[in-house]
Order: C-alpha cells, then sequence, then structure tokens
C-alpha cells in the first residue's frame, strides 16, 4: 500500500481540482493522499468526499511558509482539525498578504510598462490563495511572454524586478500553529532547501518529521533524509508535490510512500489529540 501526502488543487497554485487530483490518485493505484495548498484547506471537503467515493484514505493537510535562521521554509501541516479557530484564522490572514504580495508584484510590472492588472491575476487564480504562479500564467495569457519560465526569469525570481518578498512566521510559530490543532509539522523537501544545519533547532522546537521522499530528491539525497530523521526521531513523509499541469507532465504516481509512515503520521497525531482532551476535558 502508498500514498502521496504532497499534493496541490487549484485552491492554491495547482491546475486540477480536488476531484481530478483524486481520480489522479486512483488511476495510480494510491491507497492513501492528502491535500497540502498553501495557506488554505478549502480544498479538503471536496478532496475527502472525492476519496471516500474512490476508497482512498484521505488525510487533511496544508503547507505553511515559514522562516528558521534566515532560510525560507515550507512546513506541511497534516491530519489536524480543519475546524480549529485559530489555525483558520491565521491562515485567513496569510491569504491577506498573499493577495497584498500580488498587488506589489503587478505595480512593480506595472512600473515597468507591463499593463498587467490586479483583477486579471485574481480571476486566473479563482482562489484565496495566489501566489507568484498566478501572476506568470497571467503574464502568458496576456501575451507578455512566451511561458512560464519567460516570466519568472525576467520578472518573478528572486532578485528580478517583479519579485517581492513573502511574508513568513518563524518555524516554530507554524510548528505550535499545526499542533495546537492536533496535527503533525513536517519539514517539506529539504533536500531543495540546502539547509541542513536549521533541521536540529525546528526538532528541538517540536518538528515532527522530515519530507524525506520528494520528486526532486534523488535516490542519495533521501537517504540522506532518513538517516537525519532517524538521528532526530523524526517521522518519514513524502509526496510527488503534484501542481497538476502547471509545471510539464504531472508528477503524482512518481512518488509512493510506504504505507506504514502514514500509520505512524496517524499514530502521532492520535496521541497529540488524545493528549490534548485529557488536559482540556469538554
Amino acid at each position: 500500500m502508498f500514498a502521496d501526502l504532497h499534493l496541490h488543487t487549484n485552491f492554491s497554485d495547482g491546475t486540477y481540482t480536488p476531484e481530478e487530483v483524486v481520480e489522479n490518485a486512483r488511476r495510480h493505484g494510491l491507497d492513501g493522499m492528502a491535500l497540502t495548498d498553501h495557506d488554505t484547506v478549502e480544498g479538503c471537503p471536496r478532496a475527502a468526499a472525492a476519496c471516500g467515493a474512490a476508497g482512498i484514505e484521505f488525510l487533511v493537510g496544508t503547507e505553511l511558509t515559514a522562516e528558521q535562521d534566515g532560510h525560507e521554509i515550507h512546513i506541511l501541516g497534516y491530519d489536524f482539525d480543519i475546524q480549529n479557530p485559530r489555525l483558520l484564522r491565521e491562515i485567513q490572514k496569510f491569504q491577506a498578504v498573499r493577495q497584498n504580495r500580488v498587488r506589489e508584484m503587478v505595480a512593480r510590472l506595472n512600473r515597468m510598462n507591463v499593463p498587467l492588472q490586479a483583477e486579471e491575476v485574481f480571476a486566473l487564480a479563482n482562489c484565496r490563495a495566489p501566489g507568484r504562479p498566478h501572476v506568470a500564467r497571467a503574464l502568458v495569457k496576456a501575451g507578455f511572454v512566451g511561458d512560464l519560465d519567460e516570466a519568472f526569469e525576467r520578472f518573478l525570481k528572486r532578485n528580478r524586478p517583479a519579485w517581492v518578498p513573502k511574508f513568513k512566521m518563524t518555524a516554530a510559530d507554524a510548528i505550535e500553529l499545526i499542533h495546537q490543532a492536533g496535527g503533525a509539522a513536517v519539514m517539506a523537501h529539504p533536500g531543495l532547501n540546502r539547509s541542513d544545519e536549521v533541521i536540529p533547532a525546528m526538532a528541538e522546537a517540536g518538528l515532527d518529521g522530515l519530507e524525506c521522499f520528494h520528486t526532486k530528491h534523488s535516490t542519495a539525497t533521501a537517504e540522506h533524509y532518513l538517516e537525519l530523521a532517524d538521528r532526530f526521531h523524526l517521522l518519514v513523509t513524502g509526496g510527488s508535490d503534484c501542481h497538476g499541469l502547471s509545471k510539464g507532465k504531472p508528477l503524482i504516481g512518481t512518488i509512493k510512500l510506504p504505507y506504514q509512515h502514514v500509520e505512524k503520521l496517524k499514530a502521532k497525531t492520535a496521541e497529540r489529540k488524545a493528549a490534548a482532551s485529557t488536559a482540556h476535558p469538554s
């Protein structure tokens, strides 16, 4: 049995609907999946319903942007209470920051005589958590660039003229936010961060796991993070980080996480929820 615990839909910067992601998961023979859209959980109820119909186990998830010692870190949250008031309040703030960031990117493009309108980006994104990929797609659609790569190379990559830094909470705050909602916090694609030195401090702050298996991790990289997970007593997760058709061919099916890791993750969150209910009996 296998799972993919890192998937995106059109509720953030993926191109598939939740139902299309689930249909792809079914076609690839996955037994479980998590939806990890950026700064939102809106797609989760629809994905859960589609998984129920397809006989696939569903884990609630999200992906938060954080910072540790000057490094941008993405924290995946899993199996938390989707109705948790504090988590929803914070996510709403992150969404407002994302929308303002899009407006600022568009303003910078306008100053370079690229007459893109923020409304065009929001209409194309059609979600509450828009990001740079949506600006890039809007630039392509309006004919200002030939493709997404050109949009990022000319305007949107770090240190390019329309790049705007992203608000980030500390990694410790992101971990605590996920924990207080009963979930597990996992460092996404550590091999892309090249900042292994932050892992001990994050483990100290309560990090639950490392995403050892990822589409952009080589076998050697995966083995390296499996060793680190073992050293710091962290859970092991993995996922394709599929964004649908936005980055060439869809990546779902490229990573198949052995199911024992899903069971360990669920055991960790069950333990956390049980401890919370003992501490605060209703």
